[in-house]
């Protein structure tokens, strides 16, 4: 398994609609072969930044999803109108191997 972790950076007078935004993606990666694990936008701390973390079995699964996404019309959708509100300002995207399970002391530290 492969996780995505996307940092934005946003215009934090739009935070509406990068909500927005983010609410789509939580229903269409699932939809792609993924598994979304949501969205975390400001509270306390900085205004403009926020997180989202996604999985795919592979990262040739991530890359035929982002191939993907190209052509489909409710991706495309939700591009142009994160471009037209212009609530994303940048944003970088980190891969990671998550660990998901844990194990007793006497299994590990032997």
């Amino acid at each position: 398994m492969i996780t995505c972790t996307v940092r934005y950076e946003l215009d934090p007078s739009k935070l509406a609609d990068f909500e927005a935004y983010a609410r789509f993606w939580i229903y269409k990666v699932p939809a792609m072969g993924g598994v979304h694990h949501g969205y975390h936008l400001p509270h306390e701390g900085p205004n403009d930044i926020a997180y989202c973390h996604f999985s795919f079995p592979s990262l040739a699964d991530y890359e035929r999803y982002r191939a993907e996404m190209w052509e489909d019309a409710e991706c495309l959708e939700a591009d142009r109108f994160a471009s037209e509100s212009k609530c994303i300002r940048r944003y970088d995207r980190s891969f990671t191997r998550p660990v998901m399970e844990g194990a007793r002391p006497e299994e590990l530290f032997q």
